[in-house]
């Protein structure tokens, strides 16, 4: 009967040291619980604040735009050719257009006369192949309908800005 008693002292040893063990474990735990719930509130201030920052700051912006949407509008550089006004700098226009009014500008102090798109296409430095002559026809074109430039009645092209009415848009000069 010893033995037997023996063999469930060992069993009751072996338990209590399981149970130590396991409260270790649990204690170990909860402090790694508490660091973690610690930084998991930091976290959700932080972006309730970013969302509230955020929001003040996209209202400011939006009563900003809306207050200068209603004075000008601002030309995307490069997207359009706006209409050309006193004031608007070259630089809202894309390369391509900047450097055809560039060639025509360039003339302007010889009191040279106006050029072909031929023309234009062979001072800009490009191939007169009928496509290079025609892409460069269609932005002076439309350089000349937005004002930036003059077309005369040949087909040539002339530094000269005017005022172009825009509808829906006010006064433009």
């Amino acid at each position: 009967m010893a033995s037997v008693l023996g063999m469930l002292e060992e069993r009751e040893t072996a338990a209590r040291v399981r149970v130590e063990g396991l409260r270790e474990e649990v204690a170990r735990l909860a402090g790694v619980l508490e660091a973690a719930e610690i930084e998991l509130d930091r976290r959700v201030i932080a972006r309730e604040e970013l969302v509230e920052a955020l929001a003040a700051s996209a209202a400011d912006t939006t009563a900003v735009t809306e207050a200068e949407a209603e004075t000008v509008p601002a030309p995307v550089p490069g997207s359009i050719v706006p209409p050309w006004r006193e004031g608007l700098p070259v630089t809202v226009l894309a390369p391509d257009y900047q450097r055809i009014l560039g060639v025509l500008d360039g003339r302007r102090p010889a009191g040279q006369g106006p050029l072909k798109a031929r023309e234009i296409t062979v001072q800009l430095g490009l191939e007169t192949t009928s496509a290079k002559v025609e892409g460069v026809r269609s932005k002076a074109r439309r350089l000349a309908e937005r004002g930036w430039l003059l077309q005369e009645t040949s087909g040539a092209f002339s530094v000269g800005r005017r005022p172009v009415a825009v509808p829906d848009a006010g006064p433009s000069a």
